[in-house]
């Protein structure tokens, strides 16, 4: 950093400050570092630096099911808003989520001495376990619904849920049924909620409420049963690869989407505007989930205090796989 000082005829605090981004240095200084910095072929000593600062500047990441698009992307939204604030992430992913697997994965993040632990994992038994260990360092849950052990960013998803019904309510339809996620699952509950949420405000009673599983597979199977029963006019799947499997049971069936029955999903990933038809469906923001999630616990960090849980709203794509009820 002297090297650096001295080319760029500035202070090492100046070369500090252009480092950390810091507002208070001239466009000009600021220029002039960066230059010294290519120049030098600069590059920070991490190690040397958590000796100063007693910190390691890598986060832990605690996730699991991360085959799924949802929490692959809340996991891909976290990691960018990490390196943004200049921190290194280190990622314990579970193949099964029990308190004993938790429990490694913390005493891991432990030994590599993280300055704060985000927490991915869409089960709320999870949260249960967490509370019963005594962390070293901040936690932030990612889908913690208010949970208040925990500090938390969120996509409600009960309102999407409730975006995704309405729809459909002003096209007329009542009678719609929902193919859901996982009973076990965080987000696949609050989804249901926000479907019944928004019938039983309409005055009306929910249709058919099926459990799947998150795949096209599942999909495609239940596709079948409700293309046989037609006792639906609309039906929102709890996400999209779920919706793409019943697009093709209905294909395969003879009922045509959306003239026979409309469809919505969840998730808005990138595929769903390819599907035939194109999908409406409800979008999250990934990536601004893992800022706000990121934002927290750098705030706990500097601050120590737990702050206030942030919600991140959804929003709903219209597309090609709803129309209005026909008589």
């Amino acid at each position: 950093m002297e090297d650096v000082a001295r080319v760029a005829g500035v202070s090492h605090q100046t070369v500090s400050r252009v480092l950390n981004n810091h507002p208070n240095v001239s466009s000009k200084t600021r220029e002039r570092v960066e230059q010294a910095i290519t120049e030098l072929g600069y590059r920070r000593n991490t190690a040397a630096r958590s000796l100063v600062t007693r910190r390691s500047q890598t986060i832990g990441v605690l996730g699991s099911e991360l085959a799924q698009y949802g929490p692959s992307h809340t996991l891909l939204g976290v990691q960018q808003a990490a390196r943004d604030a200049g921190y290194f992430v280190s990622v314990a992913g579970l193949r099964e989520v029990t308190p004993e697997t938790i429990k490694d994965a913390m005493a891991h993040f432990m030994d590599q001495g993280v300055d704060g632990i985000v927490v991915t994992v869409p089960h709320p038994g999870t949260f249960d376990v967490l509370k019963d260990i005594t962390a070293q360092v901040p936690l932030v849950a990612v889908g913690s619904v208010g949970d208040e052990h925990l500090s938390g960013a969120t996509v409600d998803q009960r309102e999407g849920a409730r975006l995704a019904v309405q729809h459909l309510l002003g096209l007329g339809h009542k009678h719609i049924g929902h193919l859901s996620g996982p009973a076990d699952w965080i987000d696949a509950v609050a989804r249901t909620e926000g479907w019944r949420d928004a019938l039983r405000e309409a005055g009306l009673e929910p249709a058919a409420l099926i459990e799947g599983d998150w795949s096209a597979e599942c999909g495609y199977l239940e596709g079948l049963k409700i293309a046989a029963e037609r006792s639906m006019t609309a039906l929102f799947v709890a996400n999209d690869q779920m919706a793409l499997g019943v697009l093709r049971a209905f294909h395969e069936a003879g009922v045509h989407v959306p003239a026979d029955i409309s469809v919505v999903g969840f998730d808005d990933q990138p595929e769903a505007a390819y599907f035939i038809p194109p999908l409406t469906t409800v979008a999250q923001d990934f990536e601004e989930l893992g800022q706000r999630c990121i934002g927290l616990l750098l705030d706990r960090l500097e601050t120590g205090t737990t702050g206030t849980p942030v919600t991140v709203k959804p929003r709903l794509v219209v597309r090609s796989t709803t129309a209005p009820l026909s008589n």
